[in-house]
């Protein structure tokens, strides 16, 4: 088994550096793209797609890529992927983060956190239950216990998988980041709560088209009401050492969103056709 930590995007947190991923939509076509792209994560999109855990695992599996595998001596995919889930947090759906973990997920993004119940109710649907005597027993794991197909595509054991399937930090081991996704006026109000009193929690994800809707000013992300609502919520992540995911990062806004300190920038999915580019150039149409 290899000893080197299988998941990218806490790799990359862990040595202090900045994240990249990119929304991956659940396709074969798709991982088959990413699997190759410099990327550190993707976030397969279930919140906006339909539910299919077949085609999420299809996904999975498109996304591993054997000469990489066998090149960099890892057993884990090149591209860690992590799963966006359909429900939002106040519907406390767990059962679509059990599927997703045990299809082999490194991650879960949780949309519309507002609370502290909810967020709690986040980190425990990825956790398998403890005794109280635990160190690590809160938040108390509500997971079920169905993870062979996760440990196999992890490349582990059943019992290297248990010791791996836990969220990091509060776990230093763990390999499963959760991410909660702040998108609503009362979310940033109990933001500080949360990060309080739920361990456990990876990352918070600015869910800026959502915010900027209740703001008023429907995706007019430079709208001043919405980056002194992003502003809010960076300054608590830092607060308590938290790394903040910007969700929409493009040529326009990469260099800002980088001075600003975002640990994770969720880059716009490009394609080059460096062929096309090329024949482009030589008939003087440029790129």
């Amino acid at each position: 088994m290899s000893k080197t930590r299988l998941n990218g995007l806490i790799r990359c947190l862990e040595r202090g550096e900045v994240a990249t991923m990119s929304f991956c939509p659940p396709t074969v076509e798709s991982a088959i793209g990413f699997s190759t792209t410099a990327y550190d994560g993707i976030m397969i999109e279930c919140e906006h797609n339909p539910w299919d855990a077949l085609a999420l695992r299809d996904t999975f599996q498109y996304l591993l890529n054997r000469k990489q595998i066998a090149n960099s001596g890892s057993i884990a995919p090149a591209v860690t992927p992590i799963v966006r889930i359909p429900a939002n947090g106040a519907e406390m759906n767990q059962w679509m983060a059990k599927q997703a973990l045990d299809l082999g997920a490194y991650g879960i993004v949780w949309p519309h956190v507002s609370t502290v119940e909810q967020a709690y109710a986040a980190i425990s649907a990825c956790r398998y239950p403890t005794l109280k005597s635990h160190p690590l027993h809160e938040p108390f794991g509500q997971r079920g216990d169905g993870g062979m197909a996760a440990s196999r595509y992890w490349g582990l054991s059943r019992d290297e998988y248990y010791k791996k399937a836990d969220v990091w930090p509060l776990n230093p081991d763990g390999e499963i980041l959760a991410i909660l996704m702040i998108e609503d006026v009362e979310g940033i109000g109990n933001l500080r709560e949360m990060l309080r009193e739920v361990q456990g929690i990876g990352a918070i994800m600015i869910g800026e088209g959502d915010l900027s809707q209740e703001l008023g000013v429907p995706r007019q992300y430079n709208h001043p009401d919405l980056l002194d609502a992003m502003a809010q919520i960076r300054s608590i992540g830092n607060e308590f050492n938290v790394p903040v995911a910007h969700p929409h990062v493009g040529m326009d806004n990469v260099e800002r969103a980088y001075e600003e300190g975002y640990r994770i920038l969720v880059c716009g999915a490009s394609k080059t056709y460096p062929t096309l580019d090329k024949a482009r150039q030589l008939a003087g149409r440029g790129k």
